[in-house]
């Protein structure tokens, strides 16, 4: 998959067949619920945030995941390290960086009590004890969630983990292998890595990446590149979690066409709105929680463009900001990367929605916040960077 990962030769194609844009929405101008738009073109520049101070912090190895704790970050890189930055002074400082032998690291994630650290990589994660990690303390790596029984489409696939809200289950979205991977962390744990604890997979549709679950714990959602390989629309699909946790191939709920290439999703703090940012789009969709479980066909809510090849997304100040990494990864002409700052209920009014944007490094990939901080954590996966920005004067 190389440095790019995240592309599936099946789909190289796929946006290279759509040219121009069925219906050009408006500028910075959040359209009303029809089908999603396939392959869109991206707004151009927007109002620069010249308020908004970001700090750019150099890495090595090309920056992917991001997480921050209590005056820690550790970001994971695809050379197989784990950098980690104390962020108890003025901005963050890198104080060591671990080596994860023989591994390309991805997504990662921390456990809810703090005391793990998760990094998507192979066929499932890693998982770190944090007070090793933070403290430079050896046997950092206490074992490996590994799916080596599935085929071995999903040996070198593994994207973003996330784990249940009670600690006991990790996600891990398998690209290639177009599943996720559900592991008994708590049994992992418990027995030292020593046996395999695989609960079973969730087939989706193809190149499954991002995932999220709602803050009521009752739903996991999970985005899939494309429905098949001749199809240009990708989805967003909603399991029930805790099927997910015990019988995964039958915790499918339902699945709603989310543009084309979607491959990040958050989820509102009241859990009633989903965010999606459709990369060849250029697009981030907004779905209704409720309607993708009862009536998939109409839970789009709306639609804002935005930059080139949307990635990231993290949602901000209760939910009432949404920011968007532009990451401009296929160096569209007359595009750059950036971060679009989105103002949620105006998009869901259907009203002007882009507020402005953040400069960035070369291929924003994933966004941390930091609400103690109020920082938000980037990942400039192509320029080696971990940029910070400072929220105390977003609009």
């Amino acid at each position: 998959m190389g440095s790019g990962r995240e592309v599936v030769a099946g789909l190289a194609g796929v946006a290279a067949v759509v040219s121009g844009c069925a219906v050009c929405l408006p500028l910075a101008v959040a359209a009303r619920p029809t089908t999603p738009r396939v392959c869109s073109p991206a707004l151009p520049s927007q109002r620069p945030l010249t308020t908004v101070a970001t700090t750019m912090v150099p890495l090595s190895g090309n920056p992917f995941g991001v997480v921050s704790t209590k005056g820690w970050s550790f970001v994971s890189t695809l050379s197989g390290q784990v950098a980690v930055l104390d962020d108890r002074g003025s901005r963050p400082r890198v104080t060591r960086e671990l080596t994860v032998a023989g591994d390309t690291l991805a997504g990662d994630a921390l456990t809810n009590d703090g005391r793990y650290l998760l990094v998507a990589d192979g066929s499932g994660a890693v998982v770190l004890d944090v007070d090793r990690v933070e403290h430079g303390v050896p046997n950092a790596v206490l074992g490996k969630l590994a799916a080596t029984e599935l085929t071995s489409l999903a040996l070198d696939s593994a994207i973003e983990v996330i784990v249940s809200p009670d600690d006991r289950f990790a996600f891990v979205s398998l690209e290639s292998a177009n599943e996720i991977a559900v592991f008994n962390l708590d049994h992992a744990l418990a027995t030292g890595f020593r046996r395999s604890t695989l609960v079973g997979t969730i087939p989706l549709g193809l190149a499954v990446v991002g995932m999220a679950i709602s803050p009521d714990g009752r739903w996991l959602y999970a985005t899939s590149e494309a429905r098949s390989a001749t199809s240009r629309q990708g989805t967003i699909s909603v399991m029930n979690l805790k099927l997910a946790e015990t019988r995964p191939r039958h915790s499918l709920v339902e699945s709603a066409a989310a543009g084309c290439d979607p491959v990040r999703v958050a989820v509102s703090p009241h859990g009633n709105v989903v965010w999606v940012a459709a990369r060849e789009s250029n697009a981030l969709l907004a779905f209704s929680a409720r309607r993708l479980r009862t009536d998939p066909q109409h839970a789009l809510l709306a639609r804002v463009r935005v930059g080139a090849a949307p990635v990231g997304l993290a949602l901000l100040h209760n939910g009432t900001r949404i920011v968007v990494a532009d990451s401009n990864r296929f160096a569209a002409p007359g595009q750059t990367a950036a971060l679009t700052v989105i103002d949620t209920d105006a998009a869901l009014a259907h009203k002007a929605a882009v507020i402005g944007e953040i400069p960035a490094g070369t291929f924003p990939r994933e966004l941390a916040s930091d609400a103690t901080r109020h920082q938000l954590l980037v990942t400039n996966f192509g320029s080696d960077q971990l940029e910070v920005v400072n929220l105390r004067r977003l609009p």
